[in-house]
């Protein structure tokens, strides 16, 4: 087992690991920006080292200052949580010449994950069902029309490296095609420096169920169920649950079968999520699998009882999984909401400021991942989500329940946030009775264009 390791990353996901960590008797080095010495994370882990200035690009993102910590730090691994560097096969290759275990998959895996393009063939070959769409990348306009007009439209432009909602247009005919096609590229080559696209049928109504997975390096690899992500804003999800309302035990072993599939076909280990997209007819497709952990992780702790990024390390050392297929019971309901420093009267513009007074919500089968503390200045040079809210019942009714107490209970002063937001949607009929697209056409009516 490891004896140190630097979490590569900052706010609630750097307290998690910095947890786990401790309770592996595992020595934490946290890193920070010069705007972060303050940050919770900083204050918690046994070592901090500050990498640079307040910007992404020269602090979380600059691979040389973060692995010059590591190295001084004399680690043996870096975690990096999700985001920033969690999906960087550069990042992981010089991991890799510097001696460093990157506790991740291998840069291969993650290169062939991270290329939607590649995927898709991937899991075309290994029998896993994907959403009608082109075969492989595209970058000339008039070539993914005629790829467009093939297919029917709808269509759903995305970017091969893209994530988060970038680089992503929906087309409804092709008299918008080219602009949306070009203003997507744009997009992607300003993300992600490249313009390499893909196109596929867009699935009206549809649903987001995403698969958790853990695959040690021995070729075992389990599921631990389903997450209905439905609930979105731009892309970004806002809501998370588990189970999934639409889904059964025999639709979800069909899926978790496919979903194992996905993951032993890109010869994938550590822990990961096979995201597929769902019809009104439970019809489902693959389309991506994130090659890290996910924000949404603890709902999928609080029904198996499985501590991911705790297995994430094991699987990193080398260990097998502790546990098969058979092994792995769902127990009760789960229900995440994301907290973010917003203002949704203002089309969710952001909104750091000074945290003032802060009380977080207790009890049986809550849970609060977060970074923030009183006093404490939010950056605005950073992600806007500033807590996650986690509730745990015996089925979806109580589960709901707990989680309006929850969001009633919860005070955060000192700057604007969703909370109200989200406790009118968890209290609306159309969250209870699951009907997430008439939420979704609110939400894309409030939101800023």
């Amino acid at each position: 087992m490891f004896n140190k390791i630097l979490i590569a990353n900052r706010g609630e996901i750097a307290v998690r690991i910095i947890r786990a960590c401790r309770e592996m008797g595992i020595t934490s080095v946290a890193i920070c920006s010069d705007v972060d010495k303050d940050a919770l994370h900083a204050q918690l882990a046994d070592e901090t080292i500050c990498i640079g200035p307040a910007k992404a690009k020269d602090s979380y993102l600059n691979m040389e200052r973060v692995l010059s910590a590591a190295v001084a730090a004399d680690v043996d691994a870096i975690h990096p949580g999700f985001g920033f560097l969690s999906e960087n096969t550069k990042f992981v290759k010089m991991c890799e010449e510097c001696g460093i275990t990157f506790i991740g998959p291998d840069a291969l895996c993650i290169s062939k994950m991270g290329d939607k393009a590649e995927a898709r063939k991937t899991m075309i070959k290994a029998n896993v069902p994907v959403v009608p769409g082109s075969e492989g990348a595209l970058y000339d306009k008039d070539e993914a029309k005629k790829c467009a007009d093939s297919i029917g439209y709808p269509v759903i432009i995305k970017a091969v490296s893209g994530g988060g909602g970038k680089g992503m247009r929906i087309v409804q005919d092709e008299k918008n095609f080219e602009h949306l096609f070009e203003t997507a590229q744009t997009e992607s080559v300003n993300a992600f420096s490249d313009d390499a696209m893909y196109i596929e049928k867009y699935i009206k109504n549809c649903r987001h169920i995403e698969f958790q997975i853990l695959a040690d390096k021995y070729g075992n690899v389990v599921h631990l169920g389903e997450r209905d992500c439905s609930i979105q804003r731009r892309h970004q999800k806002m809501i998370e649950e588990t189970p999934s309302k639409v889904v059964d035990a025999e639709l979800r072993k069909k899926m978790g079968r496919d979903a194992i599939k996905a993951a032993k076909a890109s010869n994938y280990y550590s822990a990961g999520t096979v995201e597929f997209i769902m019809d009104e007819d439970n019809n489902y497709y693959f389309i991506e699998m994130n090659t890290r952990v996910q924000v949404e992780h603890p709902i999928t702790e609080m029904v198996t009882g499985i501590d991911i990024i705790k297995e994430m390390i094991n699987i990193a050392a080398g260990k097998e999984l502790p546990f098969v297929q058979k092994d792995i019971k769902l127990r009760g309901h789960s229900i995440e909401c994301r907290i973010n420093a917003e203002d949704p009267d203002n089309g969710f513009r952001p909104m750091p400021g000074t945290a003032t007074n802060i009380h977080f919500p207790g009890g049986i089968g809550v849970r609060v991942d977060s970074a923030l503390y009183n006093g404490y200045k939010i950056p605005v040079n950073y992600d806007s989500m500033i807590a996650k809210i986690i509730v745990h019942a015996d089925n979806r009714e109580n589960a709901v329940n707990k989680m309006k107490s929850a969001l009633g209970e919860l005070i955060v002063e000192g700057m604007k946030t969703n909370i109200d937001y989200l406790y009118d949607i968890v209290t609306g009929e159309d969250y209870i009775n699951g009907n997430v697209n008439s939420i979704n056409k609110k939400l894309a009516e409030d939101t800023l264009v």
